[in-house]
Formats: structure tokens, sequence, C-alpha cells
């Protein structure tokens, strides 16, 4: 029998909410006639977090657990929890009981009914501090004007896939933060949001503190370049290399020029060297060297990457004898 759910729960020292959540679930798949898994993901908790999770699967067989040896971070956790997944629809939701399992029914209903490729909730009204609120609002619009993606809230934990999806996409890092951009660079480019309830925090503290808005712009620049520039990183490093090099080379030339006509009209001059501007200019020259000297070497790296040539195949047709099967 097919799955229609699965979800994916990754968990750090969570060990009071998690028999609340998979409850909560239970009950609103079985309201609703779903059929589900649920994958929860212990991230290396240093309090009896995963023992809860072994005695909730002894009591639920819809429910899976995977334990790393320590804490890796979210996007492990969701890594191996995507790898785990057999549901046709696969969401994706926090331990600490802020995201409401309510929202289970529509956001599937958008993915399977409305044909979304990925549904994003969208935490109008937040229960946060205002020191997190406000970054979180630039982090956003910030990434909605790098992307293209226009999404309110691209961070929120409370997401709905074509299983497709996370079958198709790696995330590594800290790039949990950018899925719904790994997702429009992989192909899939129905992407949708949901207003979500946010709901206070039942039990235990926040793991993430201010450092994840500036590891998350990191991120952000990463995952751009990656995508924009993956395959071609010589048109990134080329172009502003020969710019830079043209800038200094014709601003070289045109002190040079300048003296030799002072010395032909018997005017004034100044040493070429004893201007600033020259110096500026053999800098520029020199970054635009180098600029140029990492694209080649980008380049040799991309060409030799086992990878170079993999890519998103929707559908095959008629190749199957021949090996070419189906990502």
């Amino acid at each position: 029998m097919s799955t229609d759910i699965s979800i994916v729960v990754p968990l750090y020292n969570e060990e009071e909410s998690l028999p609340e959540l998979v409850d909560w679930i239970h009950r609103v798949c079985q309201e609703n006639n779903l059929s589900y898994e649920v994958i929860l993901v212990n991230d290396g908790s240093t309090d009896g977090s995963w023992a809860v999770v072994q005695k909730i699967a002894k009591e639920n067989s819809n429910v899976r657990g995977i334990s790393f040896r320590r804490n890796y971070g979210k996007s492990a956790a969701l890594h191996e929890g995507f790898r785990a997944v057999k549901g046709a629809v696969t969401m994706t939701m926090d331990a600490d009981l802020q995201d409401s399992p309510d929202e289970i029914p529509a956001m599937y209903k958008m993915i399977e009914e409305d044909g979304y490729d990925l549904v994003s909730g969208w935490k109008k009204k937040r229960h946060d501090p205002i020191t997190k609120t406000i970054p979180t609002k630039l982090y956003n619009g910030m990434t909605s004007w790098v992307s293209g993606i226009k999404l309110h809230d691209a961070n929120c934990g409370l997401k709905a896939y074509d299983t497709k999806v996370v079958k198709s996409i790696e995330v590594y890092g800290e790039m949990h933060r950018q899925i719904p951009i790994l997702a429009k660079q992989a192909g899939f480019k129905k992407i949708g949001e949901k207003v979500v309830v946010h709901r206070a925090r039942k039990y235990g503290v926040t793991k993430f503190g201010l450092e994840r808005f500036i590891n998350g712009f990191l991120d952000l620049m990463s995952v751009t370049f990656i995508t924009r520039f993956g395959k071609k990183p010589m048109h990134f490093f080329g172009t502003f290399g020969t710019l830079c090099f043209l800038m200094g080379g014709f601003t070289a030339l045109y002190l040079i020029v300048g003296k030799l006509w002072d010395i032909y009209n018997n005017s004034n001059f100044r040493d070429v060297t004893d201007q600033p501007l020259f110096f500026l200019a053999l800098v520029a020259m020199i970054i635009g060297s180098q600029l140029f000297l990492a694209g080649f070497i980008a380049e040799l790296i991309s060409r030799t990457s086992s990878d170079r040539n993999e890519y998103q195949i929707e559908e095959t047709l008629g190749f199957q004898e021949d090996g070419l099967v189906n990502n």
C-alpha cells in the first residue's frame, strides 16, 4: 500500500514535545484519511530524545527513527530524512510544536491537487521577540530579491514537497534555508506559500542564535553562485577579471600617454610613478589577472567533476533498453 505523506521531523533535545507532536500528527491524518509515516531524525541529542523516539516507534508502526552519533545540524538531518521517505508528498516540520500539524491536509492538497512542487509556510503572525522578527524580515526580503522566488518566509520549517523534489536535491552544510532555491535550480518552478499558524514555544528553548542570519546570508550567496555559475565559473571570474584588468590597463595607458603628450609639448609633467592613480591601476590589473586565473582553475575543477554532466531528467521515452532511466 502506497503512503500518502511522509513527515520528516529533525530534532535536537526535544524529548518533552515529541509524544504530543506524534499524537497530534496521527490524529490529523486519521481524521483526513491520509496514510502517513513520520521520520524522526535525532540530531545527536544530549537528553532522552532518542529513548522517547524508540518508545514512540514501538507503539506506532507509522513512526521510524534515525539517530546521529553527534550533532551535525538541521541540513544533515533533513538530507537523511529525505533519503528515507516513501510517501507521494513529503512534509517537514520542527519538533518544538511551534509548527501546527493541523496545516498538513491543506498543504498536502496544494501539492496533490493544485500541482505545486513546493509549498512553504508563511508565519505571518510570529510569536518571537523583535530581535528575531526584524532580522528574519530583512533576510527573507533579500532572499526573495536575489533568488526571484516570491516567498515571505523562505526559512519556515513547515514545508510540503512533491517527493520528486526532495529526491532531486542535495541539502548540505546549512542549506536547509535555501531549499526553495535548490528546488528552482533543479527545475521545480511551481513554488507557492500558505499562511500558517505560528504557535508559541511550549517546551524548551530555541536552538538557534543570531549567527544563523549571518550564516544564512553567506549560504544565500553561495547557493546563488553555484546555481548560476556552478558549471560555468569562468563566466563569473572571467567577466569581473576582464573588467578589472581593462580598467587598470586603460588608466595606466592614460597616465603614460598624458606624460608623453606633456613631453612633446615641453610642458611640466609628473613622473607616472609619482602618481597614486598609477599604483591603483597596477593593483586593478593584478586583481583582474588573478580573477581570470581563478576562473581557469575553477573551469578545470568543473571539467573534472564527476557530476559535470548530471541533469534532472523528468521523463524518458523509448530509452529503457539502453539503460537511460528517469531521475
